[in-house]
């Protein structure tokens, strides 16, 4: 019996689906790196919107366009080099329910990037170079929702790592959607028009800034009202899309290129002004102080177009 297989609409990916099944398996690409994604998934045990749990990663979406919920699993099959995912409600899978998990799985785990460029530079860098075989095939596991990345971006300014996710699981639990499969919780972080309920008072109880308030509230109500959309942005090209960013209040150069790296998917982008990038370059270089912006420049040179992959190694170093 043959296998029905349907192309991702503007995807490398396959999906192998039977309607009337509960699962469906995702084609992966040849570079691929399943204990890395795993790693970075897992790096806090703070994180709320998935949960990592022997080998297998669980997520909730939203299907828009079966306007319903989707509580998945998903593990790699080593044997297909393939991605094994399932539903966990009682009723069969919608057709627009795998393709929505599928799209959404392909864009959050960086699946259509051909890494063989970036694979190339990292065996001719002089630092990259001399890390295990086992970094190899390394993708950068994106933010797919415009709002969360940016929420994310805004808040994790100059705080540390930990109280980031403090602050975001805060939000998500007070704004977002919670619901309950099984044994487990998931969560939604916050839709732009849930958030217009909170004010600045509001979001201060939850330990988030003023200004931070009054950015996150900003950007939910452009993005509610159409202003700011993802389309948009990826559509406007690199430079366009980066000023677009850095002219809303509270967007600075490290943010927007932070949400064109994680969320607008551009691999040139290079947030050179990232704190943990100049911990990574002062620690693999043997420095007293952090690099310069024109050190790192010089560095970066050959990295041209594909800078958002270095600067992702260069993090994964920092716990090497």
């Amino acid at each position: 019996m043959d296998i029905p297989q349907q192309d991702m609409p503007g995807s490398n990916s396959k999906v192998e689906f039977y309607p009337g099944d509960i699962r469906f398996k995702l084609s992966l690409p040849e570079l691929f790196n399943y204990e890395e994604i795993l790693y970075y998934l897992n790096r806090s045990k703070l994180e709320c919107l998935h949960q990592v749990d022997q080998g297998r990663v669980y997520k909730l979406i939203r299907v828009k366009e079966a306007e319903t919920m989707l509580p998945f699993q998903l593990e790699y099959d080593q044997e297909a080099h393939a991605l094994n995912v399932q539903s966990l409600l009682e009723t069969p899978l919608l057709a627009e329910e795998c393709q929505a998990a599928a799209a959404y799985i392909t864009e959050w785990l960086d699946l259509d990037r051909d890494l063989t460029p970036v694979e190339t530079l990292v065996a001719s860098d002089p630092i990259l170079s001399k890390f295990p075989e086992s970094l190899r095939g390394l993708r950068i596991v994106g933010v797919p929702d415009l709002f969360e990345a940016l929420c994310w971006a805004v808040l994790g300014q100059q705080i540390n790592l930990t109280f980031a996710y403090t602050l975001k699981r805060r939000l998500t639990e007070t704004y977002g959607e919670r619901h309950q499969y099984g044994e487990r919780t998931y969560h939604l972080f916050p839709t732009p028009q849930s958030m217009l309920t909170a004010s600045v008072q509001d979001l201060k109880e939850l330990q988030i800034t003023t200004k931070k308030s009054e950015y996150i509230l900003d950007l939910a109500r452009r993005i509610s009202s159409g202003e700011l959309q993802k389309g948009g942005l990826i559509a406007s090209g690199y430079y366009e899309a980066e000023q677009t960013l850095i002219s809303i209040r509270g967007i600075g150069p490290w943010t927007a290129h932070y949400v064109l790296m994680r969320c607008l998917r551009d691999p040139a982008a290079f947030p050179i002004g990232d704190a943990g990038l100049h911990a990574a370059l002062k620690r693999q270089l043997g420095l007293s102080v952090k690099p310069t912006p024109d050190q790192i420049r010089e560095l970066f040179k050959p990295w041209a177009g594909y800078e958002a992959y270095a600067v992702f190694y260069l993090w994964r170093t920092l716990t090497l």
